[in-house]
């Protein structure tokens, strides 16, 4: 999930399956490193990339608040992880019963949520429920 701007249908969807399935929830947050980090001369300092790191993990953790509030019963894991969306979710499948994943309202086929959306149907290694926003 983009824990920038949250799902909240698909979210709202995983959750369910979660709580009907008595399963965990686990939710992938993949992020970047600022496009100024790579013309850093020496790289990126362990400091500054743990705090980038940290405000990642506080944007996921945020976002599934108010949904761990709906549902207590849940257990939800975070994730966050240094990678790109697709590669990161692809990752995941091998290990899941189903992936949820978020498609925006209005979104292009060419656009990078979709880019993301065909690459999990192409590549996963299990079921994937593809939510419209």
């Amino acid at each position: 999930m983009d824990a920038r701007d949250p799902p909240d249908a698909a979210i709202g969807f995983a959750f369910e399956a979660a709580l009907l399935r008595d399963v965990r929830l686990h939710a992938v947050h993949a992020w970047r490193l600022p496009s100024f980090a790579i013309e850093l001369p020496f790289g990126v300092p362990a400091e500054d990339r743990g705090a980038w790191e940290d405000h990642e993990v506080q944007l996921l953790a945020d976002a599934l608040r108010p949904w761990r509030a709906r549902h207590p019963e849940v257990r939800a894991l975070e994730d966050v992880v240094l990678f790109a969306p697709e590669h990161a979710l692809i990752l995941r499948s091998a290990s899941a019963a189903l992936v949820v994943a978020g498609q925006r309202a209005g979104s292009r086929v060419g656009s990078r949520a979709g880019s993301v959306t065909r690459a999990l149907l192409r590549d996963s290694a299990c079921p994937v429920a593809v939510v419209p926003g």
